[in-house]
């Protein structure tokens, strides 16, 4: 007896070309360069963060090595799994995983005062924390009602805006940020993935960041802007060794990591609804959020043991998913397989490392701005009550607010002090406790005769 869930895939065989299709299988000549424009826009953001850690922590050039490529290797695995599936672990969604910037507040103070193996130890059981939020997903999935995950997609946007700009100046701490070159670069590769996404038909439009990333890169080449310094010193071919660094458990350092992973639940929930709304149109399933949760959590542990940091879901390739509407997942798993590629032939990496933080802006900055485009969205389905504008107020107020004033919290101990100053996990606080508190019925309004 044939069931109504087994009928799609007796039709799956018209749509293997589509790109479309979260099940569906492109051509090879369409899938790779799609797949390799969500890698180009994650891949500088995912290397950032071991280098800004093991810069704070003083690490030698050897291990920054070694945590860059671990970066690289780890997060296409974890990709793999997500997109791919291993059993109830993935979401089976276009999801692209990588580093998360939200643990590095919190992680730098500990690997620079404990040492760079507790704050791996803690990393890992932030993970197992998370691993356990997606295991028991459904029977906490009332916390994450669509106007707490659509509002923190928002969030998510907005606070990731900033961050393009920088790209587009030049990138953090950049000597010659915000000069001539960098505006012209960024803008032309605006123009460009602009110029593609409306004008542009079939997989040109699809393409739109990719063309304008290699069209702003090879600007940058023309005039002498790729830095290609990383190449002649890193090997052709490395694997990963686990444990290298070490692990070290310390409960003063676990306590913070575990808080932030599961408040960072939070996003990875945000960002599963980002794909599926803005890339299939439709809510995700209990199946596909409980799996992406968990595909978090262990691939953070999966990290840890190779010398990287917590893994989570890219906003910004959400953001691609929403802009060119290519949503097969065989398509992210190509990006994946070329992310683990990457961390074994690290001079693949030191090339890919070499293109400018401006030409990156210029596409980023869209990419951003569609994640919150997506959020709202999410938003539109709800009813926009006295209770749940509340709800979108005081979340937002708080993400965006805390942040831009230090002095407000510059009492607290580093490890508070570094989960307000990341906006999301007040902001999401915020959120899930108002969503749990505030009635939901409305009192009638007094007619008046």
């Amino acid at each position: 007896m044939t069931t109504a869930s087994e009928q799609p895939m007796q039709e799956a065989p018209p749509k293997v070309r589509s790109t479309h299709d979260v099940n569906a299988m492109p051509p090879l000549g369409r899938a790779i360069p799609l797949g390799i424009q969500h890698v180009l826009a994650m891949f500088v953001s995912n290397v950032t963060v071991p280098i800004i850690i093991a810069g704070a922590a003083d690490l030698s050039e050897a291990q920054t090595t070694l945590m860059i490529q671990a970066a690289m290797f780890v997060a296409g695995v974890a990709t793999l799994v997500q997109s791919l599936g291993l059993g109830p672990i993935g979401a089976r969604l276009p999801i692209v995983m990588g580093t998360s910037f939200g643990f590095v507040p919190v992680l730098i103070p500990i690997a620079v005062g404990m040492g760079v193996p507790t704050a791996l130890g803690a990393a890992l059981c932030g993970g197992v924390a998370m691993a356990l939020v997606g295991l028991f997903l459904p029977y906490v999935r009332f916390l994450f009602p669509p106007v707490v995950t659509g509002t923190f997609v928002i969030m998510i946007g907005t606070l990731l805006m900033p961050v393009g700009f920088a790209y587009i100046g030049g990138g953090f701490g950049a000597a010659d940020f915000g000069a001539l070159h960098h505006w012209l670069l960024a803008a032309l590769v605006l123009v460009v993935t602009i110029g593609f996404h409306q004008f542009g038909r079939g997989i040109w439009s699809e393409m739109s960041p990719l063309l304008g990333l290699v069209t702003g890169f090879v600007a940058a080449l023309a005039f002498g802007y790729v830095d290609f310094s990383g190449l002649q010193s890193a090997a052709w071919f490395s694997l990963p060794v686990p444990f290298a660094i070490g692990v070290e458990f310390h409960l003063s350092a676990i306590l913070p990591v575990v808080l932030l992973a599961v408040v960072t639940c939070a996003e990875s929930i945000g960002d599963i609804v980002g794909t599926t709304v803005g890339g299939a149109n439709r809510e995700p399933t209990h199946k596909e959020l409980s799996g992406g949760v968990m595909a978090d959590g262990l691939s953070s542990v999966f990290a840890a043991i190779f010398n990287a940091y917590p893994q989570i879901s890219f906003s910004q390739n959400v953001g691609i998913v929403a802009l060119t509407g290519v949503i097969s997942r065989f398509v992210v798993a190509i990006g994946g397989l070329f992310l683990v590629i990457a961390g074994l032939l690290p001079k693949l990496g030191a090339i890919i490392s070499g293109i400018p933080n401006s030409v990156l802006g210029g596409a980023v900055v869209i990419m951003f701005g569609m994640i919150a485009s997506a959020g709202i969205k999410m938003l539109s389905g709800i009813e926009f009550n006295k209770r749940n504008m509340l709800i979108m107020a005081m979340a937002l107020a708080t993400a965006l607010g805390l942040p831009a004033q230090e002095g407000l919290y510059s009492g607290l101990s580093d490890n508070l002090a570094a989960i307000i100053d990341s906006g999301l996990i007040p902001g999401a606080l915020v959120a899930i406790v108002l969503n749990l508190i505030l009635p939901h019925g409305e009192r009638p309004m007094r007619q008046n005769v």
